[in-house]
């Protein structure tokens, strides 16, 4: 059986992958920006949106001292952060994917493997 916290999480990850995407979108589509640029600047708003919702609905650790969570979520969201610009740029420079593919099936790669395990054994614990 599914827990319900992975859910929440999932949830929460999928919320702050679509204002990471909008962003990066945007970004590159409207403003002209370099999509790697754009895919940095829509990961760190994600990542403000997924500790937010990390910390006050999936794992409801909004009790728990903030500087503390915030330097352990900082600390994870560096790792993912580089997971997902080193993805994209292998995606959209070594194999010449579409930045859009890309920016999906990195963030889920990465969303999956990486920030849902660290999040709920280290930062929220």
């Amino acid at each position: 059986m599914v827990k319900p916290v992975f859910i929440k999480a999932q949830a929460s990850s999928l919320i702050a992958s679509a204002t990471d995407f909008a962003v990066t979108v945007f970004l590159v589509e409207v403003i002209h920006l370099l999509a790697i640029v754009a895919a940095a600047i829509g990961t760190i708003t994600g990542g403000v949106v997924n500790f937010l919702l990390g910390r006050n609905w999936v794992f409801k650790a909004g009790s728990s001292p903030i500087p503390k969570q915030a330097f352990r979520y900082l600390l994870v969201w560096i790792g993912s952060f580089f997971l997902n610009i080193v993805g994209m740029a292998f995606m959209i420079n070594l194999i010449h994917a579409n930045y859009i593919f890309s920016k999906i099936l990195i963030s889920l790669l990465v969303g999956f493997f990486y920030n849902y395990l660290l999040q709920g054994k280290y930062v929220f614990k």
